[in-house]
């Protein structure tokens, strides 16, 4: 397939509340139900969950090990991969893709945010329930709303200052930035808990966060000395922050963006606005199954193993109907990104700083 995006994107305007009559969802539900490719897979997530702890169990053996030697950054960046992998299981349980029952998902969704990762479950589900309801809608996906990096020209043009310079070469400082992602990630859960806005169960994740914190820093503190302890902490809050980036990115970044406002049927919103990573098995394990992001937005609650039949059906139905599926390589999806936050980078730019201006200016 390509990583070319043709066509207009279809909106439409509903007739007496009725729904949009060019989506065909319900059909391709359909044939994605008849084939089981909904029902739950526990027996995968109890087998990536045990793998993960075991993992993380090694990790903290060779801690203990190497403490006092400065092999143990290796573990520092082994333990970012493990804490990412983690956090793409909570993740799975926040969509309700482990367990049949909400609350289970929930509780198990919890326990791995704010337990094992560090991060507030609450801020995540509220985020990213906004973000799969309106992916890449102007004014309404909190994932494109302005930050340290613009993904519209409106917002690049109103950066300032160390901020507008930033922005003028986003793209190429794109991947340098997550490397503080991971502490972005939970200092602004942090800051969501202990904000004005009402959040269910607050004390529970600061409590599970800080306990969490407490356990962690003591170790790499007493059993490490203070300058490696402080590098082995920088080094896994780096690979952390990337490898989440990294995997989320490559999603959405330069695909179609919907003005606010605008009505578009739901399979044209979810399938236009996403891109999909080739790769096979060994991806879906790499990007926690955020490699098939068409096939996640249309059936958020599938489990992973399911992913890639749905990729089949998903493609086929979008033949049949005209609406362009994307795919590309990871690399090529990276390429796509950093041009494209270079090109919306350029609204940053002094109207006067170009080559033929500079050039009148000197004369």
């Amino acid at each position: 397939m390509t990583a070319t995006l043709l066509g207009p994107i279809r909106t439409t305007k509903p007739r007496s509340g009725r729904p949009s009559v060019t989506s065909t969802y319900s059909e391709l539900l359909t044939e994605v139900r008849g084939e089981g490719l909904l029902e739950r897979r526990r027996g995968f997530y109890i087998t990536t969950f045990a793998v993960l702890i075991l993992a993380l169990a090694g990790a903290f053996a060779g801690i203990v090990l190497l403490g006092d030697s400065w092999f143990v950054l290796l573990i520092a960046g082994a333990l970012g991969i493990i804490f990412t992998q983690l956090a793409f299981v909570a993740h799975e349980a926040s969509h309700r893709q482990v367990f049949e029952s909400g609350p289970a998902n929930d509780r198990a969704g919890r326990f791995l945010a704010t337990w094992m990762v560090g991060m507030s479950y609450h801020w995540w589900m509220t985020k990213h329930t906004r973000h799969h309801a309106n992916p890449n809608t102007i004014g309404k996906d909190p994932d494109i709303a302005r930050d340290t990096i613009s993904f519209t020209e409106a917002d690049a043009a109103r950066a300032t200052g160390i901020l507008r310079a930033v922005t003028r070469r986003q793209g190429y400082l794109f991947f340098p930035l997550l490397l503080l992602e991971g502490v972005n990630l939970h200092f602004t859960s942090l800051r969501t808990l202990f904000g004005k806005a009402p959040v269910p169960g607050r004390g529970r994740e600061l409590s599970a966060i800080f306990i969490r914190f407490g356990i962690y820093l003591s170790a790499v503190f007493v059993l490490m000395p203070v300058g490696v302890a402080f590098a082995f902490l920088g080094v896994q809050l780096a690979v952390f922050g990337l490898y989440m980036g990294a995997s989320f990115a490559p999603n959405h970044k330069g695909m179609p963006q919907l003005p606010e406002g605008s009505r578009v049927s739901f399979l044209d919103k979810q399938v236009r606005t996403s891109r999909n990573i080739r790769g096979g098995w060994w991806m879906n394990i790499l990007m926690g199954g955020l490699n098939h992001q068409v096939e996640h937005h249309l059936f958020p609650s599938m489990p992973r193993p399911h992913l890639a039949r749905a990729r089949e059906l998903t493609i086929a139905h979008c033949a049949a109907n005209e609406v362009p599926y994307t795919e590309t390589s990871l690399v090529r999806s990276y390429t796509i990104v950093i041009q494209y936050l270079n090109r919306v980078g350029l609204s940053a730019r002094d109207p006067f700083d170009c080559p033929a201006a500079g050039a009148y200016r000197r004369a």
